[in-house]
């Protein structure tokens, strides 16, 4: 498919820069079925429980945001450079986008802040390097100690990374170190919307996606087909996989928060409709026309034109009702992206 099929114009005063206090209080844009002229609901993050029916379950993704996002220079020169996590590839070595890459070679050594060094080790074919980081201390004590937190382009571009978003750029969900981006649709959540989740018989699993930067990156391709999907780490245990199954079985909904919990789902799906345990990488590119076996939902935030997240819920709900939706949430001044309001798709009704 075309993939300016997926482009819409944003406002740009739509883009959200900080997230709604308290988390729970942000929008949502209740889509129902597929139908193009169908009504769109608006409604609120707290109207989540009275929205799914008791034997639901919601599926989150329990990956942590690491400090990511590293700034410093070439050893032996004035070179600056700035380093953006990408993915792990053992205890010491980490994949990693490089600003101002083209004045780094092979074998070149990286000083960060706080005493932190890096070697570059091997370039790749998407541009990324591998960066071998120096020392005993674990790398993820490194990077607290030099990095910040990742925020997307779309956000660093427009204000300074504080330390406030050490916290609102966490979910509440998260406990498993490794990701570079945060499963931004779990950022809604608090324990108060948890517990009436809890009263209202609505069930609750984690899964494990850790997040690449390679989530930010533009589709370059004209058409769909020729777009290079990025790979990510992901995790779930049999428990977990058992239990999505019986409430399958059961005749209730799965129900993904976030594209990264669908993502990893969808990997992990059997033609039968059943859920495997799953380890391993993923670089599974869902676009419309894609048969879903794993989801019967999804709560998401709201994406950017023509990113594969977009192509995504379009394959979900259509891209003609996703249309319609984003107009609908542009007119409606929602707000946009990782910090904006959410959306709960229901291809089902």
């Amino acid at each position: 498919m075309r993939v300016d099929l997926f482009d819409f114009e944003l406002p740009p005063e739509l883009i959200a820069l900080r997230p709604v206090r308290p988390r729970d209080a942000a929008r949502m844009l209740l889509v129902r079925g597929t139908d193009p002229s169908a009504p769109i609901e608006d409604r609120g993050v707290r109207d989540l429980p009275d929205l799914l029916n008791p034997g639901d379950v919601l599926v989150f993704n329990d990956t942590r945001v690491i400090p990511a996002q590293l700034e410093g220079r070439r050893r032996d020169g004035e070179a600056k450079v700035g380093a953006t996590l990408h993915k792990r590839i053992d205890l010491r070595r980490w994949q990693a986008f490089l600003r101002n890459a083209k004045r780094v070679k092979e074998g070149d050594a990286l000083v960060f802040g706080g005493g932190v060094t890096a070697i570059a080790e091997e370039r790749h074919g998407d541009g990324s390097m591998t960066l071998l980081f120096e020392g005993e201390e674990p790398v993820e004590v490194l990077l607290d100690r030099a990095g910040t937190m990742p925020l997307p382009p779309y956000i660093a571009s427009k204000r300074a990374i504080d330390e406030a978003d050490r916290e609102d750029y966490q979910t509440m969900f998260a406990a498993k170190d490794g990701a570079v981006a945060a499963p931004t649709a779990s950022l809604h959540f608090t324990q108060r919307l948890v517990d009436a989740l809890d009263e209202r018989g609505i069930l609750r699993e984690t899964l494990t996606l850790h997040v690449g930067a390679g989530t930010f990156l533009p589709v370059k391709a004209e058409d769909t087909e020729d777009h290079r999907m990025h790979a990510e780490f992901g995790i779930i245990r049999t428990e977990v996989a058992d239990r999505l199954n019986a409430v399958r079985a059961a005749g209730n909904r799965i129900v993904a928060v976030g594209t990264t919990s669908l993502r990893l789902l969808e990997s992990a799906a059997q033609p039968d409709r059943t859920i495997a345990p799953f380890e391993g990488d993923t670089d599974i590119f869902i676009t419309p026309g894609y048969a879903f076996n794993a989801v019967d939902g999804l709560m998401t935030n709201f994406h950017l034109p023509k990113s594969t997240l977009m192509m995504l819920v379009s394959a979900l709900m259509t891209r003609e009702r996703m249309m319609a939706a984003y107009a609908h949430a542009i007119a409606n001044r929602y707000r946009f992206y990782s910090y904006g309001d959410s959306s709960l798709l229901l291809p089902g009704g």
